[in-house]
C-alpha cells in the first residue's frame, strides 16, 4: 500500500498554540524526572498548606454505607513525622498497588503471545486489506468508546492497537494512538451499553437526592438514551479532530517501526481460522459462566454482572486469555510455535519491553499517592463546588458552569466516583431546588468528568500512554501527548455541552423514565 504524505496546512493561531504546548512540554525533563519533581512539589505544598491550616467542610456520601455525612478535610503534611513515615513505608505498596500496573502487565502476557506467534500481525493485515480507508478513523474511536464497558481494558489493548492500525494504513501511528486514547478516555461516559460506572454513579446520586426526597431513586439506566446518542456524536467529533487537526500536525511518519502488508500465506489463513474457532469456544465458556441467573462469575449474593462480581474483578485475566488462547492456537496451526518454550519466550519478550514503563510507573505512583494523602485534590474539589454554588447562576449558564467546574476538578481527582461522592451532595439537591432532576445533574457531571481525562497527568493511565507513544518516537514527552489531546478535550467539551443544550431545548428523556425536569 502506498504511503501518501499528509499536506502540512498553514498554521493558524490555534496550531501555534498547540505547538507552544508541545515545545514547552517537551522542553521539560524526562517524564520520570518530571513526575519526581511533581512528587517533591506536592510534598512541599502539602506542608505549606497544612501549616496554614487549609481545610474544607462539606457533606459527602459514604461510599461504603451510602449515608450522607458531614466531613472536615484538612491539608495533610508529608513533612511531619507521619508524612515522612508514609513516604518511606508505602513506597513499595504505592507501586504494587498502582492501578494500571497489574492491568498492563497481566494483559501483556496474553498480548505478547498473540504478537509473538504472528496472530496480531496477520489479523491486522486482514483488517487493513478489507477495511475502507475512510472508515478506519471512526472505527478506532468508536471501539475506544465501546471498550470502557470492559473497565480499563481499552487503555491496555486498544490504544497501542490504534497506533498499529494507523501505521498499517501508512498513516502516523501517534494519530492512531491519539484517536484510540480519545475514544477510550475522553469518551469514557458514552456507550451503547450500560457499563460499570452507571450503577456506581446512580447509587451516589440516589443518596444525594434523598437529602430532599427520601423516596427518590436513580437507576443505573438513568443516562442511557443520552449516552447512546453521545457515542455517535463523540465518534464523529473524534474522527474529525484526528483527520483535520491532529494528523496534519504530526505530518508524515518517518520512524523505524513498520508493518508488513504482504498477502496472507496459506499457513497464516489456516492459523486465523483455527484461532477464530478457539476464540468462539472461549467466548462460549465465559458466556456459560455469566449468562445463567446463578452463573459462577456473577455476584453470588446479588446476581449482578457489571458491579462487584467475579466477572468484572477478573476482566483482566479474561482479556489475557482472550489473546493468549487464540495466540497459542494460531501459532500451532500456522507452525510458528514448536513447543511450550516458544510460548514462554513470547511472554518473556513482552515483559522485556516494559522496563521503561515500570520505572515511569514507580515514580508516577508515588506522585499520585502523595497527592491523595495530602488531601489537596479534595480541597480543590470542594472549593470549586462552593465557588459555583456562590456565583448565583441559574438555568443553562449554571449547567455550563457546572460542566466546566467538573472538567477542571477532573484534572486533579481522577476517580469519577470519588469526585461524585463529594460533589453530588452539593449539586444534586441544589439543582433539584431549581427544578432539575438528579439524573440530569448526573449526566452534566459525566460530560465534564470525561472530557479532561486525556489531558490530566494525574489520570492513572497517562504515564502508560506516554510509554506507548515512545515506541514510535523516543522524543515523545508529556508535551507531545497533551498538545495532541487538547483539541479532542476542547471539542468533546464543546460538542457534548451543545448536545446537552439541544436535549434540554427539546425536553427529551435522558434514560428510561428519566427526564431533565422534575
Amino acid at each position: 500500500m502506498s504511503t501518501k504524505q499528509v499536506a502540512q496546512p498553514k498554521k493558524g493561531l490555534f496550531g501555534k498554540f498547540l505547538d507552544m504546548i508541545e515545545k514547552v512540554g517537551n522542553a521539560l525533563p524526562h517524564p520520570v524526572t518530571l513526575f519526581f519533581i511533581f512528587a517533591v512539589a506536592v510534598v512541599i505544598i502539602s506542608d505549606i498548606a497544612a501549616r496554614a491550616g487549609l481545610s474544607v467542610q462539606f457533606d459527602m456520601i459514604d461510599r461504603a454505607t451510602g449515608e450522607i455525612k458531614e466531613a472536615t478535610v484538612g491539608a495533610v503534611s508529608l513533612l511531619n513525622p507521619d508524612g515522612i513515615r508514609f513516604i518511606f513505608s508505602k513506597a513499595v505498596s504505592n507501586f504494587t498497588g498502582f492501578a494500571p500496573l497489574g492491568t498492563v502487565l497481566v494483559a501483556m502476557l496474553g498480548v505478547g503471545v498473540a504478537e509473538g506467534t504472528g496472530l496480531i500481525s496477520a489479523l491486522l493485515r486482514k483488517v487493513v486489506l478489507n477495511t475502507p480507508k475512510r472508515a478506519i478513523t471512526a472505527v478506532v474511536v468508536f471501539l475506544g468508546i465501546m471498550s470502557n464497558v470492559a473497565s480499563d481494558a481499552g487503555y491496555v489493548v486498544l490504544v497501542p492497537l490504534g497506533a498499529i492500525i494507523f501505521l498499517s494504513f501508512g498513516r502516523h501511528p501517534l494519530a492512531g494512538l491519539a484517536a484510540a486514547f480519545a475514544g477510550v478516555s475522553g469518551g469514557f461516559s458514552a456507550n451503547l451499553l450500560i457499563g460499570t460506572v452507571d450503577p456506581l454513579l446512580g447509587g451516589l446520586s440516589t443518596e444525594a437526592a434523598k437529602i430532599l426526597d427520601p423516596n427518590y431513586s436513580v437507576a443505573a439506566t438513568a443516562n442511557w438514551y443520552f449516552m447512546i446518542v453521545s457515542t455517535f456524536v463523540i465518534t464523529l467529533i473524534g474522527s474529525w479532530i484526528t483527520e483535520k487537526v491532529v494528523e496534519p500536525r504530526l505530518g508524515e511518519y518517518k520512524g523505524e517501526e513498520k508493518v508488513d502488508l504482504k498477502d496472507l500465506t496459506d499457513d497464516e489463513k489456516k492459523g486465523l481460522r483455527a484461532s477464530l474457532i478457539s476464540l468462539l469456544v472461549f467466548t462460549a465458556v465465559i458466556v456459560a459462566l455469566v449468562a445463567p441467573a446463578n452463573g459462577i462469575l456473577r455476584n453470588p449474593e446479588t446476581g449482578e454482572i457489571l458491579g462487584h462480581s467475579a466477572f468484572m474483578d477478573g476482566i483482566v485475566p479474561i482479556i489475557m486469555a482472550f489473546f493468549l488462547i487464540p495466540g497459542v492456537v494460531y501459532g500451532i496451526a500456522s507452525k510458528t510455535i514448536k513447543d511450550d518454550k516458544d510460548v514462554a519466550n513470547a511472554m518473556g519478550k513482552a515483559m522485556g519491553t516494559m522496563g521503561g514503563y515500570l520505572v515511569l510507573s514507580f515514580v508516577a505512583a508515588q506522585f499520585i499517592a502523595y497527592f491523595n494523602y495530602s488531601n489537596l485534590g479534595t480541597i480543590l474539589a470542594v472549593k470549586g463546588a462552593n465557588f459555583l454554588d456562590a456565583v448565583g447562576f441559574t438555568g443553562m449558564p449554571l449547567i455550563i458552569g457546572f460542566i466546566i467546574v467538573s472538567a477542571f476538578i477532573n484534572l486533579f481527582i481522577g476517580s469519577a466516583s470519588a469526585k461524585w461522592a463529594i460533589m453530588a451532595p452539593v449539586f444534586v439537591p441544589m439543582f433539584m431546588r431549581l427544578g432539575y432532576t438528579p439524573e440530569f445533574t448526573q449526566v452534566a457531571y459525566r460530560i465534564g468528568d470525561s472530557t479532561t481525562n486525556i489531558i490530566s497527568p494525574l489520570m492513572s493511565y497517562f504515564a502508560v500512554i506516554v510509554a506507548f507513544a515512545q515506541k514510535y518516537d523516543r522524543k515523545t514527552g508529556i508535551g507531545t501527548l497533551i498538545s495532541s489531546m487538547v483539541p479532542y478535550s476542547l471539542a468533546f467539551l464543546l460538542g457534548w455541552t451543545v448536545l446537552l443544550i439541544i436535549w434540554s431545548v427539546f425536553g427529551l428523556p435522558i434514560g428510561p423514565g428519566a427526564f431533565m425536569r422534575m
